[in-house]
């Protein structure tokens, strides 16, 4: 497998003005300690990566639209070559916002959906008015003819409307819709009796199976779940026909379980490069070292990389190389992150 760099989410504020149930910052709207970099630091990082790398670069928070000079950050990424994206809560999109999206040369602008209704959405949330904001959103984004694309998690307390959103996201023209199982970091810890247990978890992900087989408008694709892609290759074995899975220009391929470290990363506010969004340990920070140096040299991402090296259960399974477990969840519950994927049912022989 080639570990290059595909798809790099950066963190470049970590305030914002919802406080979600699961955030794996958890992030406010006034943050000490953690203060927005400059914009000629944004453009030094940027010049950085794309001098090493061509990967998606997706302008995250926090919410990124509480930067005045987000659109700037785009643009100069546009003008490198760069394939710049936004990731946002939605709650904050208006007019302008969607004219600085086109201007910028954002080419995808990722929303958060976590219910059917405003009653489940704006709980998850933890703010009233989040639902109607997100489908503000939606309605500025398809009057200009932006493509979109819709983030979904899920724990104990919503887990029930996944069909209702797919459905909602569908009919309101995204692109794709993301189904992400929750991993219990920042904010999330306090919601740990709230994870979805391992025998619902897998019947979540078979669904999404049935599901995905037959959707042939949106991309669909279960994240940080990397037991799907087993689940993929069992059932298409059962059913005597390969399952040829679509995919988005914006994202990885979709091809693999777990990614991180190997064709993601995250580089958070203070300049750390972590391997995933919920994975909280730095491989390097990109003010001390260049990119190319955390990438190729890390010693974190190449544990990672080394899938002989993960133990129990993941190290003997048969599909590690397609699903590898999640890696920041086996860290969130056990501490050791090249422990087994605690959330995976499949015992291998």
């Amino acid at each position: 497998m080639d570990f290059e760099p595909k798809w790099i989410a950066w963190e470049i504020t970590r305030r914002c003005n919802l406080k979600c149930v699961h955030c794996r910052s958890s992030s406010t709207l006034e943050v000490q300690g953690h203060p927005d970099f400059s914009l000629d630091e944004a453009r030094r990082v940027l010049d950085d990566i794309h001098s090493y790398g061509d990967p998606v670069i997706v302008l995250s928070g926090g919410e990124p639209l509480l930067r005045s000079d987000v659109f700037d950050i785009a643009a100069y990424g546009t003008g490198l070559g760069m394939r710049m994206c936004m990731a946002t809560n939605g709650t904050l999109v208006n007019q302008e916002t969607c004219r600085g999206i086109k201007e910028s040369g954002i080419r995808m602008v990722s929303l958060s959906l976590d219910g059917a209704t405003a009653a489940v959405h704006d709980n998850f949330r933890n703010q009233p008015g989040a639902f109607d904001g997100t489908m503000n959103a939606i309605r500025l984004f398809n009057e200009n003819n932006i493509p979109f694309l819709v983030n979904s998690s899920f724990t104990r307390r919503n887990k029930q409307e996944a069909p209702k959103i797919y459905q909602l996201v569908k009919e309101l023209g995204a692109t794709a819709w993301y189904l992400f199982m929750i991993v219990p970091t920042g904010r999330g810890e306090e919601i740990m009796e709230e994870l979805i247990p391992e025998s619902e978890y897998e019947d979540m992900l078979n669904w999404h199976y049935d599901m995905e087989k037959e959707e042939s408008d949106m991309l669909v694709r279960p994240t940080c779940a990397p037991q799907y892609y087993r689940i993929v290759l069992q059932r298409a074995k059962e059913e005597g026909k390969k399952f040829k899975r679509r995919s988005l220009k914006f994202s990885t391929g979709g091809s693999k379980g777990c990614l991180a470290g190997q064709l993601i990363c995250l580089i958070d506010v203070d300049g750390n490069v972590l391997p995933c969004s919920y994975f909280p340990k730095a491989a390097g920070n990109i003010r001390k070292q260049s990119f190319q140096d955390i990438w190729e040299n890390s010693p974190l991402f190449h544990e990672l990389r080394d899938f002989k090296s993960y133990k129990g259960s993941c190290g003997r399974c048969k599909y590690v190389n397609v699903c590898g477990g999640c890696r920041a969840r086996a860290y969130a519950v056990s501490g050791d992150y090249l422990a087994p994927e605690p959330f995976c049912s499949y015992q291998p022989k």
